[in-house]
């Protein structure tokens, strides 16, 4: 007797499922309340988690730095090896000085996990948003990833309590994978960071407990329009979720922006096709120099950083400083720990010129070589700088488009808002985000390094590694917050 089996149902391409899951992103996008946590209550949850606990930052000379010590050679290590150092990096690159730079720059060559949990509550796409507090915060409580650890932290190098939810992302099987891409981190003070960016979707309901929420992205969106709350591996992540392909929701109702349409129709029309701009990429990446060499920490003196038992700081008072933190958290893995952290000197200013070109709105975005880029350059955004470098004694030449954005009205500013840098690494780093519309007249000749992309063409580009950098994936997310 012959049995009819059950045809196999028909894989679906690496295309359709991204357009599937960009119908489902653009309805979160769209639903600004939810019954699983109302929108108003948020703030008041997160003052909350910040109350229930006891949190300490405490600036403190290196030699109090429990596990580091400083080797022969001026290098700051930790005594088991893991974790991070702190190095010299000695760059030639376009645009340097003859002779190149030399500077402190963190190696933490392993790989880290930001990921977040995603689940339909009432048909609508939820993420699973932690409260968590981070040494470098300078508001100590910002909403995280759901998982936010280095692979020291899940491999149990730092002897702490067992970190939640990490069994989804690391055991096959266990949830459907919908964004998973090792994503660069700030290579002003990284040497070749990279973090795993995941979000996986899960179908039954898990126990979170008092420091985790679910959100739409509807929610995540109207908290970005605030400033230092949603932090910035959340921003990372949730950048790289699929724009392009969400049918015909995408066309309800009105776009008088373009936004909508930039973020999620393929078929708008653009300056370049995706085959242009990869080529143009790469021969950005082929032909600037860039040659990294690690060098022992005490050879920067060469180039003005002065060290002291408290800090490591450029003579010309610009630039950033190595300091050491002793830190108490009562609701972290660890309770106490400490650690050198980099603090910024001053603010960056990071800003997106955008630019309605044959009816779709265009990001204006550049190929950028910082001295810590894994491969030479990746997208940045228009403006990516320091302004006050640019102004006083000493002063660096504007970089092309500052003048722009530091004299447009404040009518054309479509997103300006502070946000925080990773607040495990780097203490109370802020930078300016902000996305400018330019104006009718703007010029189309473009310096050789800048390219005009939709932002569909971003957000694909964000499902491979180390095509955006770290700033323009915050400028992405906030562009959201646009429609």
């Amino acid at each position: 007797m012959l049995v009819d089996l059950p045809t196999p149902a028909a894989p679906v391409s690496f295309a359709e499922d991204r357009a599937r899951t960009a119908g489902r992103v653009l309805l979160s996008a769209r639903t600004p309340e939810s019954a699983a946590m109302p929108a108003d209550l948020v703030r008041p949850w997160l003052a909350e988690q910040a109350r229930r606990g006891e949190y300490r930052v405490t600036p403190v000379p290196f030699s109090l730095l429990r596990g580091w010590h400083f080797e022969e050679d001026g290098n700051l290590r930790h005594e088991s090896g893991r974790f991070f150092s702190v190095e010299g990096l000695h760059v030639t690159a376009d645009g340097l000085p003859p002779g190149g730079r030399r500077q402190p720059i963190i190696v933490q060559p392993e790989v880290g996990l930001l990921g977040i949990v995603a689940r339909e509550i009432d048909g609508v796409l939820h993420f699973l948003m932690q409260a968590k507090m981070e040494p470098g915060n300078i508001n100590s409580f910002q909403l995280s990833p759901t998982v936010q650890a280095t692979r020291s932290n899940f491999t149990g190098v730092h002897r702490g309590r067992r970190i939640p939810f990490l069994d989804l992302f690391l055991e096959r099987g266990r949830s459907r994978v919908l964004v998973d891409v090792l994503q660069s981190e700030q290579a002003d003070w990284f040497l070749a960071k990279r973090n795993r960016n995941m979000i996986v979707e899960i179908d039954e309901d898990v126990e979170t407990g008092e420091e985790f929420r679910w959100l739409t992205l509807g929610q995540l969106l109207r908290l970005l329009r605030l400033d230092n709350v949603v932090n910035m591996d959340s921003r990372s992540v949730l950048a790289c979720l699929p724009t392009a392909g969400a049918g015909p929701r995408a066309a309800d109702g009105p776009d008088d922006t373009g936004v909508l349409r930039s973020f999620h129709d393929p078929a708008a029309p653009s300056v370049h096709g995706m085959s242009e701009i990869l080529s143009w990429l790469t021969g950005v990446r082929a032909v600037r120099e860039l040659d990294q060499r690690r060098v022992p920490l005490r050879e920067i003196e060469e180039d003005g950083w002065l060290f002291s038992g408290t800090e490591i700081g450029h003579r010309s008072g610009r630039r950033f400083r190595v300091i050491g933190a002793d830190v108490a958290a009562s609701n972290r893995e660890v309770g106490s720990w400490t650690q050198p952290m980099i603090q910024p000197q001053v603010p960056g200013l990071m800003a997106l010129l955008v630019k309605r070109i044959r009816g779709t709105l265009h990001a204006l975005v550049q190929a950028r070589v910082d001295v810590g880029h894994l491969n030479v350059a990746e997208l940045a955004p228009t403006v990516h700088c320091r302004p006050a470098d640019h102004t006083g004694p000493g002063r660096e030449p504007f970089p092309p488009f500052l003048a722009d954005v530091l004299t447009a009205p404040a009518e054309r500013f479509r997103y300006d808002g502070v946000q925080s840098e990773e607040g495990g690494r780097f203490y109370h780093a802020e930078n300016r985000y902000a996305v400018v519309e330019a104006p009718d007249d703007f010029p189309e000749e473009l310096p050789p390094d800048y390219a005009w992309l939709t932002f569909a063409q971003l957000t694909e580009l964000l499902a491979h590694g180390n095509y955006l950098n770290v700033e323009l994936r915050t400028l992405v997310v906030c562009a959201h917050t646009l429609y």
